[in-house]
């Protein structure tokens, strides 16, 4: 599996032996939007212009884009883990946010 971005969005790519295709899906979305084709230059393309055409419907219909992200985490971790990126981030210098962002970051590797 690959991705691919634009605009702040990202897209699982896969490859279909079936179809002799590549078939791409915009990740994070409650929206599907799906796009593919038989090289990746155009796969790139058709990506641009299945977000594009995402965005115009929702300007055309008045409503505001999804996001894939809102930059919010809620997460539940056992309390031992807790404590110990707390001592991690204050030993770094850092609140707990900076520090989980930047660990979130390498392992995202963005």
């Amino acid at each position: 599996m690959s991705c691919m971005r634009y605009k702040g969005y990202a897209a699982r790519i896969e490859y279909d032996a079936r179809d002799d295709i590549f078939v791409g899906r915009v990740l994070g979305l409650r929206d599907i939007i799906s796009f593919h084709a038989s090289a990746v230059p155009e796969l790139h393309e058709a990506f641009r212009e299945a977000l594009d055409d995402y965005l115009a419907d929702c300007a055309e219909q008045g409503i505001t884009p999804e996001k894939p992200a809102s930059g919010k985490v809620m997460l539940r971790i056992r309390p031992e883990v807790h404590a110990a990126a707390s001592i991690a981030a204050r030993a770094a210098g850092k609140s707990l946010n900076q520090w989980a962002d930047e660990v979130f970051e390498q392992a995202a590797m963005v």
